[in-house]
């Protein structure tokens, strides 16, 4: 179901993504400039690109680490008719590995690449979901493995990462220049210090405000495949209504949006809802 409407969603979100990764990977040229000069540069512009290019098992790093189980056709025949239907129109050229998460918590989390995908569904996820919502939750992970999410939060985790080392060894050595300041009368600049101080906390929550804005793009693609906005919106009700205990919900609750990973619930149900009316209209 694609709309005029969705490709005003999908148009904004791509420009929104494109800009903090900017951002994220300007605030990491300027650090190792301030730092390094010119080498500081190409360092924190190259160096990530390279740690991609040899991270390359990090997708089974984390199923391992989930302790996700493959899941055989055989076992789940449905759910992979569905995939595989759902994989077909999202134009992917393999069939994503389904793997099973033996946790109740309700959750799901694409992996690998667009050549080499996995989709992860808790036990929790399977039992509780009908048809319907189960459907909206694996055109969301397809839509993030189509647009190749995997790879762009791996991008600015490692981003982060770099800029956090350097805002470190920064730090470190401004405690050896400060008193040499002090002494010589050369004083220290003062942008560099916060800076310094700062980069990580921004670059942080940068690296926040992408991962919301994917799982936008994501829940505009999963309609696309499914053509049923209010499949995914009964889903990600679900999943708010059996999200954690009472104590995570409470904490979660007051935490500043930009301090979350993924969008309010409300805030995504709404958007769908308002997919759903602008095609009822269409």
């Amino acid at each position: 179901m694609t709309s005029p409407l969705s490709s005003a969603h999908r148009l904004r979100n791509a420009l929104q993504s494109i800009a903090l990764l900017a951002a994220m990977a300007a605030l990491g040229g300027f650090l190792g400039w301030t730092l390094f000069g010119q080498a500081g540069l190409w360092a924190a512009a190259l160096g990530p690109l390279f740690v991609l290019a040899g991270n390359g098992g990090s997708s089974e790093m984390i199923l391992r680490l989930t302790r996700a189980q493959p899941l055989a056709p055989e076992h789940a025949p449905a759910l992979y008719r569905l995939t595989g239907l759902l994989a077909e129109r999202a134009g992917l050229a393999r069939m994503p590995r389904i793997y099973r998460v033996p946790a109740p918590a309700l959750n799901a989390f694409a992996a690998g690449s667009r050549e080499n995908p996995a989709i992860a569904l808790t036990d929790g996820l399977l039992a509780s979901l009908e048809p319907r919502e189960l459907a909206g939750v694996l055109a969301h992970e397809l839509s993030h493995v189509r647009a190749r999410d995997v790879w762009v939060m791996t991008l600015a985790a490692v981003v982060g990462r770099m800029t956090s080392l350097m805002s470190f060894f920064g730090q470190m050595l401004l405690l050896i220049l400060i008193p040499v300041s002090l002494f010589t009368g050369q004083g220290v600049p003062l942008l560099a210090i916060v800076l310094l101080i700062f980069a990580p906390t921004i670059s942080g929550l940068l690296q926040l405000a992408l991962s919301r804005t994917r799982e936008f793009d994501a829940d505009v693609g999963a309609i696309e495949l499914t053509g049923d906005p209010r499949g995914l919106a009964s889903a990600l009700a679900k999943l708010e209504r059996q999200r954690g205990n009472w104590m995570a919900r409470i904490f979660m609750a007051r935490a500043p949006s930009w301090l979350l990973t993924h969008p309010s619930t409300a805030e995504r149900i709404r958007r769908l809802m308002e997919l759903e009316r602008e095609h009822a209209l269409a």
